[in-house]
């Protein structure tokens, strides 16, 4: 605040002085020549910004109404975020849906031109009708096992429920070519570039929306906690950056986002590894966490948490000085895990962010959309995310899930390629194996 004032007054004093003197200097001639302008208050306070340059970062008034609106959404995001979770499975695989609809929304305009949709009717329809069959499709194979337990007490809806999986790459696959069809029916003359780039264009969006976003609802339902720490990590680096960005940024990170500092990028990449490390910690001691869903009710869930979730005695011994209070402590082995994370989201999912800037910057928009006070739209706060949700489901696919045969695994794999005739056939034949085991040993 000092820098700001003191810069702005000299440059006034200088700037009063110089026009004094030419002033005085010019008044002989003044009525043959022109009359120099003397600069306005606001022009000396934009040259004395300029001249201290960065210096200036973190003293700029108008910021701070910026942060308050931004903060004021943030709060409103993080409690819908937090009544989701509270809700349930279900309910944030609503809420990831609703999302991804946003998402598909604010790049659809994006390229949209309303001068060629006149000559269109329905052509919007046609990018809908590619974007809800690749949901179907996808969350069809993601969530097969989750449905087919939820449906499994009613037989008829059982044998239906069933016959959609086991088909359903022929189903999806024959929606999309009914779009490509429709697509080459609409083809209209003078549009012909314009209907092909919102054909590539959706295609695009479909890749970004739903190869990445989709892994988020794996996340979900194999154990809340590999959906929510590493989303909660992203939002904690995102705030961490921008406090640490505001209050202290003085050294730019990179041209694509010029608001992005090194101080930011530092602060919020040692506040992000260290909260991973303890909510790690929080989190996995609550089964709501922990247990994987396995149907798509909302009841509570009871399950062995595994040893990734079991607490271990460690002592610390000659680690620690010998007044430090606590010589030993009990971790959770996924702890250590959550360090990777915290690492990736610290330091490789910002490029996310980066990426989208540059693609906003390709485009000369500012912001994807205008949904959300302060941090623009939904595409926005998701950029960072969807890479982060790709890489937690990949490390945990790698380092956590067990890769042997389990009792679930094969019950997953009968129920959802016999029939019902067939999978009481294997159970009495089970059964009369249990009985010669039985006659054997006895």
């Amino acid at each position: 605040m000092i820098f700001f004032f003191v810069g702005s007054s000299a440059a006034m004093q200088k700037e009063t002085s110089s026009s004094d003197v030419s002033s005085s200097s010019s008044s002989p001639s003044h009525a043959g020549g022109r009359a120099r302008h003397r600069r306005r208050p606001t022009e000396v306070t934009a040259d004395a910004n300029r001249a201290n340059g960065p210096a200036l970062l973190v003293s700029d008034q108008n910021k701070y109404k910026s942060m308050l609106i931004r903060t004021y959404s943030t709060v409103w995001m993080i409690g819908g975020f937090a009544f989701l979770v509270y809700m349930g499975h279900l309910y944030i695989w609503a809420g990831v849906v609703v999302i991804q609809i946003f998402m598909a929304t604010e790049l659809f305009n994006l390229l949209r031109k309303s001068s060629e949709e006149k000559q269109l009717p329905g052509f919007r329809m046609l990018n809908w009708h590619f974007f809800f069959t690749a949901m179907l499709f996808t969350y069809g194979r993601f969530l097969s096992r989750e449905l087919v337990n939820t449906v499994s007490s009613d037989h008829l809806l059982f044998k239906l429920v069933s016959g959609l999986i086991k088909y359903q790459m022929f189903i999806f696959y024959f929606l999309y070519i009914a779009g490509f069809v429709w697509f080459i029916l609409t083809l209209k003359k003078k549009t012909y570039k314009y209907q092909f780039k919102q054909y590539a264009w959706t295609h695009m969006i479909l890749l970004t929306v739903f190869a990445q976003s989709s892994f988020t609802v794996a996340n979900i339902f194999e154990g809340m906690f590999w959906f929510l720490l590493p989303a909660s990590l992203i939002v904690i680096n995102d705030i961490a950056a921008y406090l640490f960005g505001f209050f202290l940024g003085r050294t730019p990170l990179i041209k694509l986002s010029p608001k992005k500092t090194w101080e930011g990028f530092i602060g919020a990449s040692v506040t992000t590894i260290i909260s991973a490390f303890l909510l790690a910690n929080v989190m996995g001691r609550f089964q709501w966490f922990t247990c994987p869903r396995k149907d798509l009710s909302t009841g509570w869930l009871n399950c062995d948490p595994g040893p990734m979730f079991k607490p271990e005695h460690y002592f610390l011994g000659g680690w620690v000085p010998q007044w430090f209070p606590w010589k030993e402590v009990f971790l959770l082995p996924v702890q250590w895990h959550a360090l990777a994370l915290g690492l990736f989201a610290s330091i490789i999912a910002p490029f996310g962010g980066f990426f989208a800037s540059g693609f906003k910057r390709a485009f000369k928009i500012k912001d994807f959309g205008d949904s959300i006070p302060g941090h623009g739209g939904i595409t926005d706060r998701m950029d960072c995310q969807m890479v982060m949700a790709v890489f937690a489901y990949i490390y945990h696919q790698s380092f956590i899930s067990p890769h042997n045969f389990s009792v679930d695994a094969i019950l997953d794999q009968i129920i959802r390629n016999l029939t019902y005739e067939e999978q009481k056939a294997l159970y009495q034949q089970l059964g009369e194996i249990f009985q010669q085991r039985q006659l054997m040993q006895s």
